[in-house]
């Protein structure tokens, strides 16, 4: 299979050097878009020709193709978000491959008195631009956000529709009934297994590293597989080639730091690092609070080769430490070790074959681990491990056949590696799988007719196990303009999924691979969508989807009554195999968006609602019946809103906005959830330990899975952020408030059995568990 793509490739790139030889009649424009300030790729830029409906738009490298052009006089024009208007007299001669190479002046430069202007896009072609169920949000947006401690890039997008926040402690994305594995998360290109910091409290994505996010909530392209949900792809920044940069912040409870600079004349570097010192200040005091910190660091290198080749190496890698020593009625100091961390790298290979065919090549690798020992909390052995590694190379390939057609094509072999061993006094599990998976996708892009754009794409997939399994999945995407600022899109597909991270009660999550008990995952998109631009920066979208999950799982708590151990170490049962170790169950999501954006002027922010509905059904939970998964929320409702305070007083006075040097910035979030789905107890009984230790255990009997739920969640978040721009850097000091009222939202509820002084009555007491109380967080932020 990957033999045969590989000739299809080398034919394309024969064909493309034939047809750009060949081509006498017509002409060529191509080439990069950059930003002047720092060299950095633009990613979207739309280049066009003026007065006509000939033009792109850049890709992840910043590259452009506009094929087969008819010869003559022309103006092209270059346009990005945020970013001055470019345009340049051309003239096209038969047969000619011009390269047009743009450097573009950012339009957020500090003059005092300057006007500020609207971007340099239009919205409704931005909007007509951006592909269903497709979501981006820019680096500034996530920092005027009120945050907890810190900016956190998937906090930022629990705001957005169809991605249901579960809690204050938790910033996994749970997309369109989804769960965090089937999330695809690519940093610069390679997979991070786990983005997530402190239990899910933070991520793992340094936001002062980001350059572009974008994230994919379903119907996205043949292009990526693995996974079931969503595509989340950071591109951090390449490294500023014109001048040295700094940038940082320090808040209460962690500090980062960013630094760019150039390499040479045409290539640069970056690195970010970030440390929360937590075990250093509230830990030292505080008996009761764990010491944990973590650590995470990014670091870049772009090389700008010659016209024709470009490389880019990139790395990034983290650390979670949590020592926790007890000292309660369970056991005097006994203490918890737990570690856990990510390790990426990639070398990726830009290479421009011919005008009309561009490629990036990949060698990537990632790495998750964590380790876990509560050995000293007990009197046996209790220790677990979780290791995946993965080694993949890829290729994806854009061949611009003509002004209306582009195909995609690529391929990808990763060579996978997934440890779980959990470890008691009553058994071990040990699974240790080494499968491969072999994937080969095709698109085209057609544009029929100026209002339509239609995309037709297939994947293959081949995963090497335990198990063979072999897959061909569909794809489609159509987007119909009935006007210039009003659309219709539909999107949908296929999609499989062959490693599962499996949700755990009490211990870290693990991955498994799909093997001769555990099916591949599959799921079937259905969306539907309008958008519309009213102008002033106003756009409204609204989508319909519908999922249809197959092989879904859930942990088996009482694995060890279900199956045969394999082998035996001592006295101690051994499980080597995932047959009922997992439950196995189907599921469905549905559900209406509605977003609301105001990108322009002094008041900026969005308005999302999500109405939804999802249910799992397995085998053997809740007797094979459906019910609402914890992540099921029926009505999501955000407010995130931002001020211009300075400029917001000039409005008034009905003067035009300007840009200030010293400025103040109000930020604020109003969040309100449906109750979370939890299981009451049908009946309860008391159990005495050990009588060495002097505690004592409730047991209880559930009534229906996750037939009741928790009161409504609401929220209220504000920050304060003054700026001041310096000559040569600036400083941003802001105050954060989170949960400004002091809500009391209910994370779970504790249940308890309270014997009469007989020890004959049992009297049941129930405890909510609160989540965050008020949190005040200070800070700044820098940039020089």
């Amino acid at each position: 299979m990957l033999k045969k793509l590989l000739i299809l490739v080398f034919v394309l790139i024969a064909q493309g050097s034939f047809v750009s030889g060949q081509d006498r009649q017509n002409a060529t424009i191509h080439g990069f878009i950059y930003d002047a300030a720092n060299g950095e790729a633009l990613i979207g830029a739309n280049v066009y020709l003026d007065k006509t409906k000939i033009g792109s738009s850049t890709n992840l490298s910043g590259y452009y193709a506009i094929p087969h052009v008819p010869v003559g006089a022309y103006t092209i024009i270059v346009r990005h978000i945020g970013y001055q208007s470019y345009k340049q007299e051309i003239s096209l001669a038969e047969g000619e491959a011009k390269t047009i190479t743009v450097s573009l002046q950012a339009q957020s430069i500090v003059t005092e008195g300057v006007v500020i202007s609207g971007d340099s896009i239009p919205g409704a072609q931005r909007l007509y631009e951006r592909e269903l169920s497709t979501l981006e949000i820019s680096l500034r947006q996530i920092q005027q956000i009120p945050q907890v401690v810190e900016t956190d890039l998937l906090r930022s997008l629990q705001t957005l529709p169809g991605i249901m926040p579960v809690s204050d402690f938790s910033s996994a994305l749970y997309v369109r009934g989804g769960t965090p594995d089937q999330n695809l998360y690519l940093m610069d290109g390679t997979d991070v297994y786990n983005p997530e910091h402190a239990f899910g409290v933070f991520s793992t994505f340094n936001t002062d590293a980001i350059k572009q996010i974008e994230l994919s909530k379903g119907g996205f392209s043949a292009k990526y597989g693995g996974r079931l949900s969503s595509v989340l792809s950071v591109t951090n920044f390449d490294g500023n080639r014109e001048r040295f940069e700094a940038s940082g912040s320090i808040s209460l409870l962690s500090a980062k730091t960013t630094l760019q600079m150039p390499l040479g004349k045409s290539s640069s570097l970056s690195g970010s690092l970030r440390r929360t010192y937590f075990d250093q200040t509230v830990a030292k005091f505080v008996e009761e609070v764990p010491d944990y910190y973590f650590l995470d660091g990014n670091l870049k290198a772009f090389f700008d080769l010659n016209s024709k080749n470009k490389l880019t190496i990139s790395g990034y890698g983290s650390t979670d430490d949590l020592n926790y020593t007890f000292n309660k009625k369970v056991r005097d100091q006994a203490a918890l070790k737990y570690d856990w961390g990510n390790r990426t790298g990639s070398v990726r290979w830009t290479r421009i074959f011919s005008p009309q065919l561009f490629a990036n090549l990949w060698i990537t690798g990632s790495r998750f681990d964590s380790n876990a020992d509560f050995s000293q909390l007990f009197d046996f052995v209790f220790t677990e491990k979780n290791y995946i590694s993965d080694v993949s190379f890829k290729g994806d390939f854009e061949y611009h056949l003509s002004k209306t057609v582009r195909a995609d094509l690529g391929f990808e072999q990763k060579n996978l590696h997934l440890v779980y061993k959990h470890e008691t006094q009553s058994g071990i599990i040990d699974i240790d799988h080494k499968p491969r998976h072999y994937a080969a996708y095709f698109s085209g892009n057609w544009q029929p007719a100026i209002r339509w754009d239609l995309v037709a794409g297939l994947r293959y997939d081949f995963f090497e196990g335990e198990k063979k399994f072999k897959n061909l999945a569909p794809r489609f995407a159509a987007k119909y303009r009935l006007t210039d600022s009003f659309n219709v899109k539909a999107a949908g597909g296929t999609y499989y999924q062959y490693l599962h991270r499996v949700p755990r009660t009490f211990i870290a999550d693990n991955w498994v691979a799909s093997d001769r008990a555990l099916k591949e995952s599959s799921a079937q998109h259905a969306i539907a969508g309008i958008s519309k631009d009213f102008g002033s920066g106003y756009q409204v979208e609204i989508e319909a989807y519908y999922k249809d999950y197959q092989n879904v799982y859930a942990f088996n708590e009482n694995y060890k009554v279900d199956i045969t151990p394999q082998a035996f170490d001592g006295d101690v049962p051994i499980y080597t195999q995932t047959e009922a170790i997992f439950h196995r169950g189907d599921g469905d999501s549905k559900g209406l968006e509605f977003l609301l954006r105001k990108e322009q002027g002094v008041f900026t922010g969005w308005l999302s609602y999500s109405l939804a509905r999802t249910r799992y059904a397995f085998d053997r939970i809740n007797q094979g019946k459906a019910f609402a998964p914890r992540h099921d929320r029926a009505h999501v409702f955000n407010i995130v809103g931002n001020l211009d305070w300075k400029n917001f007083k000039r409005r008034l006075r009905k003067q035009d906005s300007i840009q200030h040097k010293t400025n103040w910035r109000l930020g604020v979030i109003f969040v309100y959830t449906s109750g979370q789905p939890i299981t009451l107890p049908g009946s309860h009984y008391f159990v005495s330990t050990a009588p060495d230790w002097d505690f004592a255990s409730p047991e209880v009997f559930p009534s229906v899975i996750n037939g009741f739920r928790l009161p409504p969640y609401m929220r209220l978040d504000v920050s304060i952020t003054y700026e001041k721009h310096y000559r040569n850097w600036t400083m941003l000091p802001y105050l954060q408030i989170f949960n400004v009222g002091y809500r009391k939202n209910v994370w779970f509820v504790d249940y308890d059995a309270i014997p009469s002084s007989s020890g004959a009555v049992l009297t049941p007491v129930i405890d909510p568990i609160a989540m965050f109380p008020i949190l005040p967080t200070l800070g700044v932020n820098f940039k020089f």
